[in-house]
Protein backbone atom coordinates (compact mmCIF):
# COMPACT_ATOMS: atom_id res chain seq x y z
CA UNK A 1 0.00 0.00 0.00
CA UNK A 2 2.87 2.38 0.76
CA UNK A 3 4.13 2.06 -2.80
CA UNK A 4 0.66 2.75 -4.20
CA UNK A 5 0.26 5.80 -1.97
CA UNK A 6 3.63 7.15 -3.03
CA UNK A 7 2.95 6.56 -6.72
CA UNK A 8 -0.49 8.19 -6.56
CA UNK A 9 0.50 11.14 -4.42
CA UNK A 10 -2.01 10.13 -1.74
CA UNK A 11 -1.35 9.25 1.87
CA UNK A 12 -1.97 5.79 3.27
CA UNK A 13 -4.58 7.39 5.48
CA UNK A 14 -6.41 8.73 2.40
CA UNK A 15 -6.39 5.26 0.80
CA UNK A 16 -7.83 3.79 4.00
CA UNK A 17 -10.57 6.44 3.93
CA UNK A 18 -11.40 5.69 0.29
CA UNK A 19 -11.69 2.01 1.20
CA UNK A 20 -13.90 2.69 4.23
CA UNK A 21 -16.41 4.77 2.25
CA UNK A 22 -16.52 2.26 -0.59
CA UNK A 23 -14.88 4.56 -3.12
CA UNK A 24 -11.79 2.39 -3.61
CA UNK A 25 -12.12 -0.93 -1.80
CA UNK A 26 -9.11 -3.22 -1.97
CA UNK A 27 -9.89 -6.25 -4.12
CA UNK A 28 -7.79 -8.60 -2.02
CA UNK A 29 -6.10 -9.04 1.34
CA UNK A 30 -2.81 -10.58 2.33
CA UNK A 31 -2.61 -13.43 4.78
CA UNK A 32 -1.92 -10.87 7.48
CA UNK A 33 -5.07 -8.94 6.58
CA UNK A 34 -3.34 -6.06 4.80
CA UNK A 35 -5.04 -4.48 1.80
CA UNK A 36 -3.75 -5.56 -1.60
CA UNK A 37 -4.62 -3.54 -4.70
CA UNK A 38 -4.89 -5.04 -8.17
CA UNK A 39 -4.21 -3.41 -11.53
CA UNK A 40 -7.95 -2.66 -11.84
CA UNK A 41 -7.85 -0.96 -8.44
CA UNK A 42 -4.96 1.20 -9.60
CA UNK A 43 -6.89 2.26 -12.72
CA UNK A 44 -9.88 3.12 -10.53
CA UNK A 45 -7.60 5.16 -8.27
CA UNK A 46 -6.33 7.19 -11.23
CA UNK A 47 -9.94 7.87 -12.26
CA UNK A 48 -10.69 9.05 -8.73
CA UNK A 49 -7.68 11.38 -8.84
CA UNK A 50 -8.64 12.72 -12.27
CA UNK A 51 -12.18 13.50 -11.09
CA UNK A 52 -10.85 15.09 -7.91
CA UNK A 53 -8.70 17.37 -10.05
CA UNK A 54 -11.91 18.53 -11.72
CA UNK A 55 -13.08 19.60 -8.28
CA UNK A 56 -15.74 16.92 -7.75
CA UNK A 57 -16.59 15.87 -4.22
CA UNK A 58 -16.00 12.28 -3.08
CA UNK A 59 -19.77 11.71 -3.08
CA UNK A 60 -20.02 12.92 -6.70
CA UNK A 61 -17.06 10.75 -7.71
CA UNK A 62 -18.62 7.71 -6.05
CA UNK A 63 -21.86 8.28 -7.97
CA UNK A 64 -19.95 8.60 -11.24
CA UNK A 65 -17.90 5.44 -10.70
CA UNK A 66 -20.86 3.34 -9.61
CA UNK A 67 -23.02 4.47 -12.52
CA UNK A 68 -21.13 6.00 -15.42
CA UNK A 69 -23.18 8.93 -16.81
CA UNK A 70 -24.17 9.15 -20.45
CA UNK A 71 -23.22 12.19 -22.54
CA UNK A 72 -26.13 14.23 -21.15
CA UNK A 73 -25.22 13.24 -17.61
CA UNK A 74 -21.58 14.26 -18.10
CA UNK A 75 -22.67 17.58 -19.57
CA UNK A 76 -24.94 18.28 -16.61
CA UNK A 77 -22.26 17.28 -14.12
CA UNK A 78 -19.49 19.28 -15.75
CA UNK A 79 -21.71 22.32 -16.33
CA UNK A 80 -22.60 22.42 -12.64
CA UNK A 81 -18.94 22.01 -11.73
CA UNK A 82 -17.92 24.77 -14.15
CA UNK A 83 -20.44 27.13 -12.55
CA UNK A 84 -19.04 26.34 -9.13
CA UNK A 85 -15.44 26.85 -10.27
CA UNK A 86 -16.37 30.14 -11.94
CA UNK A 87 -17.99 31.34 -8.71
CA UNK A 88 -14.87 30.37 -6.76
CA UNK A 89 -12.69 32.16 -9.32
CA UNK A 90 -14.80 35.31 -8.94
CA UNK A 91 -14.49 35.11 -5.16
CA UNK A 92 -10.72 34.68 -5.48
CA UNK A 93 -10.49 37.64 -7.86
CA UNK A 94 -12.43 39.81 -5.39
CA UNK A 95 -10.18 38.69 -2.56
CA UNK A 96 -7.11 39.55 -4.63
CA UNK A 97 -8.54 43.05 -5.18
CA UNK A 98 -9.20 43.46 -1.45
CA UNK A 99 -5.71 42.32 -0.47
CA UNK A 100 -4.10 44.60 -3.04
CA UNK A 101 -6.10 47.50 -1.63
CA UNK A 102 -4.91 46.68 1.88
CA UNK A 103 -1.30 46.45 0.69
CA UNK A 104 -1.67 49.82 -1.04
CA UNK A 105 -2.92 51.27 2.23
CA UNK A 106 0.09 49.85 4.07
CA UNK A 107 2.43 51.23 1.38
CA UNK A 108 0.85 54.70 1.51
CA UNK A 109 2.57 57.81 2.84
CA UNK A 110 0.93 57.34 6.24
CA UNK A 111 1.16 53.83 7.65
CA UNK A 112 -2.20 53.02 9.27
CA UNK A 113 -2.41 52.08 12.93
CA UNK A 114 -3.52 48.58 13.85
CA UNK A 115 -6.88 49.99 14.91
CA UNK A 116 -7.51 51.82 11.64
CA UNK A 117 -6.32 48.84 9.60
CA UNK A 118 -8.69 46.50 11.44
CA UNK A 119 -11.42 49.10 10.97
CA UNK A 120 -10.86 48.88 7.21
CA UNK A 121 -11.17 45.09 7.34
CA UNK A 122 -14.36 45.44 9.38
CA UNK A 123 -15.84 47.84 6.83
CA UNK A 124 -15.07 45.43 3.99
CA UNK A 125 -16.81 42.60 5.82
CA UNK A 126 -19.77 44.83 6.63
CA UNK A 127 -20.06 45.90 2.98
CA UNK A 128 -20.20 42.29 1.78
CA UNK A 129 -22.85 41.47 4.39
CA UNK A 130 -25.39 44.02 3.16
CA UNK A 131 -24.78 44.15 -0.60
CA UNK A 132 -25.06 41.07 -2.82
CA UNK A 133 -22.49 40.39 -5.51
CA UNK A 134 -24.52 42.02 -8.28
CA UNK A 135 -24.92 45.17 -6.20
CA UNK A 136 -21.23 45.23 -5.30
CA UNK A 137 -20.33 44.88 -8.98
CA UNK A 138 -22.64 47.76 -9.89
CA UNK A 139 -21.21 49.96 -7.15
CA UNK A 140 -17.68 49.14 -8.28
CA UNK A 141 -18.65 49.98 -11.85
CA UNK A 142 -20.01 53.38 -10.84
CA UNK A 143 -16.84 54.12 -8.85
CA UNK A 144 -14.70 53.13 -11.82
CA UNK A 145 -16.69 55.41 -14.12
CA UNK A 146 -16.36 58.33 -11.72
CA UNK A 147 -12.62 57.94 -11.17
CA UNK A 148 -10.63 58.81 -8.06
CA UNK A 149 -10.59 62.62 -8.52
CA UNK A 150 -14.40 62.75 -8.77
CA UNK A 151 -14.74 60.39 -5.82
CA UNK A 152 -12.51 62.55 -3.64
CA UNK A 153 -14.42 65.65 -4.72
CA UNK A 154 -17.73 63.97 -3.84
CA UNK A 155 -16.37 62.88 -0.46
CA UNK A 156 -15.34 66.44 0.33
CA UNK A 157 -18.74 67.77 -0.73
CA UNK A 158 -20.50 65.14 1.39
CA UNK A 159 -18.57 66.31 4.45
CA UNK A 160 -19.37 69.96 3.71
CA UNK A 161 -23.06 69.14 3.27
CA UNK A 162 -23.01 67.20 6.54
CA UNK A 163 -21.53 70.24 8.32
CA UNK A 164 -24.17 72.57 6.89
CA UNK A 165 -27.02 70.20 7.66
CA UNK A 166 -25.65 69.69 11.15
CA UNK A 167 -25.70 73.44 11.76
CA UNK A 168 -29.29 73.67 10.55
CA UNK A 169 -30.32 70.77 12.77
CA UNK A 170 -28.72 72.29 15.86
CA UNK A 171 -30.30 75.64 15.05
CA UNK A 172 -33.72 74.00 14.82
CA UNK A 173 -34.30 74.84 11.14
CA UNK A 174 -37.63 73.27 10.05
CA UNK A 175 -37.31 70.23 7.82
CA UNK A 176 -39.42 71.92 5.12
CA UNK A 177 -37.12 74.95 4.92
CA UNK A 178 -36.12 75.57 1.26
CA UNK A 179 -32.41 75.86 2.08
CA UNK A 180 -32.42 72.59 3.98
CA UNK A 181 -34.40 70.87 1.24
CA UNK A 182 -31.84 72.06 -1.33
CA UNK A 183 -28.98 70.65 0.75
CA UNK A 184 -30.66 67.26 1.09
CA UNK A 185 -31.51 67.24 -2.60
CA UNK A 186 -27.82 67.79 -3.37
CA UNK A 187 -26.90 65.02 -0.90
CA UNK A 188 -29.24 62.66 -2.75
CA UNK A 189 -27.81 63.64 -6.13
CA UNK A 190 -24.28 62.90 -4.93
CA UNK A 191 -25.31 59.53 -3.52
CA UNK A 192 -26.98 58.63 -6.83
CA UNK A 193 -23.61 58.97 -8.57
CA UNK A 194 -22.45 55.94 -6.60
CA UNK A 195 -25.69 53.94 -6.48
CA UNK A 196 -26.96 54.76 -9.96
CA UNK A 197 -30.30 55.55 -8.33
CA UNK A 198 -30.86 51.82 -7.68
CA UNK A 199 -33.50 51.60 -4.96
CA UNK A 200 -32.39 48.14 -3.83
CA UNK A 201 -28.85 49.42 -3.31
CA UNK A 202 -30.18 52.44 -1.45
CA UNK A 203 -32.32 50.19 0.74
CA UNK A 204 -29.31 47.97 1.50
CA UNK A 205 -27.28 51.05 2.43
CA UNK A 206 -30.09 52.14 4.75
CA UNK A 207 -30.12 48.74 6.47
CA UNK A 208 -26.35 48.83 6.85
CA UNK A 209 -26.60 52.24 8.51
CA UNK A 210 -29.43 51.23 10.83
CA UNK A 211 -27.53 48.17 12.03
CA UNK A 212 -24.09 49.80 12.35
CA UNK A 213 -24.71 53.45 13.24
CA UNK A 214 -21.95 53.79 15.81
CA UNK A 215 -19.22 52.20 13.67
CA UNK A 216 -20.18 54.11 10.51
CA UNK A 217 -20.45 57.40 12.41
CA UNK A 218 -16.95 56.92 13.77
CA UNK A 219 -15.58 56.23 10.29
CA UNK A 220 -17.18 59.47 9.07
CA UNK A 221 -15.62 61.42 11.92
CA UNK A 222 -18.81 61.90 13.94
CA UNK A 223 -19.81 60.76 17.38
CA UNK A 224 -22.55 58.08 17.36
CA UNK A 225 -25.06 60.65 18.65
CA UNK A 226 -24.11 63.18 15.95
CA UNK A 227 -24.29 60.61 13.18
CA UNK A 228 -27.68 59.30 14.26
CA UNK A 229 -29.09 62.81 14.66
CA UNK A 230 -27.81 63.90 11.23
CA UNK A 231 -29.24 60.90 9.36
CA UNK A 232 -32.56 61.22 11.21
CA UNK A 233 -32.70 64.88 10.18
CA UNK A 234 -31.98 64.05 6.52
CA UNK A 235 -34.66 61.34 6.54
CA UNK A 236 -37.15 63.76 8.07
CA UNK A 237 -36.40 66.31 5.35
CA UNK A 238 -36.95 63.70 2.66
CA UNK A 239 -40.20 62.63 4.28
CA UNK A 240 -41.39 66.25 4.38
CA UNK A 241 -40.55 66.60 0.70
CA UNK A 242 -42.81 63.69 -0.10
Amino acid sequence: MGELAAASGLTVRALHHYDEIGLLPASARTGAGHRRYTADDVRRLYRVRALRHLGLSLEEISAVLHKTPDAAGWRSLLTAQLDQLAAEADRTARLVTHVRGLLAELDGPEVPTTRSFLSTLEAMSMFETYFDQNQRDRLAGHRSELGEPAIESARTEFLNLADELGRHRRAGTPVDDPAVRALVRRWTELAARFTGGDQRIQAAAGRMWDDNRAELSERAGWSPAEGEALVSYIRAVRSACG
